[in-house]
């Protein structure tokens, strides 16, 4: 999917928050979620960090990148209702990352290939470059 689909626009603007964090504080814990539906954006989950990151900044800008800067898109980074519901993370979990070092979060890599200079498969390659031009053309 590019960029506009909500599910991209859900991962992008959880990376952002998560991006906001480590600049601040590389020891913070971040377990942000995102739902985005027309007109309206929730985030919530759970972040324990001795950072300081505006939510609603984070998301308006991530929206405008994005291209919808414009109510006759059906979405609109300026005037989006934005619902925040983060709190600290739960104490049991906090626990396990402090002693095992992972929590209930995780990210799954793949595998390098020389198919490509990007070292990704073919097909994967081709989507993205696909999907990044019809962005570009979008905008």
């Amino acid at each position: 999917v590019s960029e506009g689909h909500p599910d991209k626009m859900c991962d992008q603007i959880s990376d952002a928050i998560l991006d906001e964090v480590l600049k601040q504080d590389p020891n913070g814990r971040v377990a942000c979620e995102t739902f985005v539906t027309t007109g309206t954006v929730i985030v919530g989950g759970e972040i324990t960090t001795s950072a300081w990151v505006n939510v609603n900044d984070v998301v308006r800008r991530v929206i405008g990148e994005i291209g919808y800067t414009d109510p006759s898109f059906g979405f609109d980074n300026k005037a989006c209702g934005i619902s925040t519901l983060i709190q600290t993370q739960s104490p049991d979990i906090a626990m396990g990352v402090d002693t095992g070092g992972a929590g209930d979060q995780g990210i799954m890599f793949g595998y390098a290939t020389n198919e490509t200079k990007e070292l990704m498969p073919l097909p994967i390659t081709l989507s993205h470059k696909l999907v990044k031009e019809l962005a570009s053309l979008r905008k």
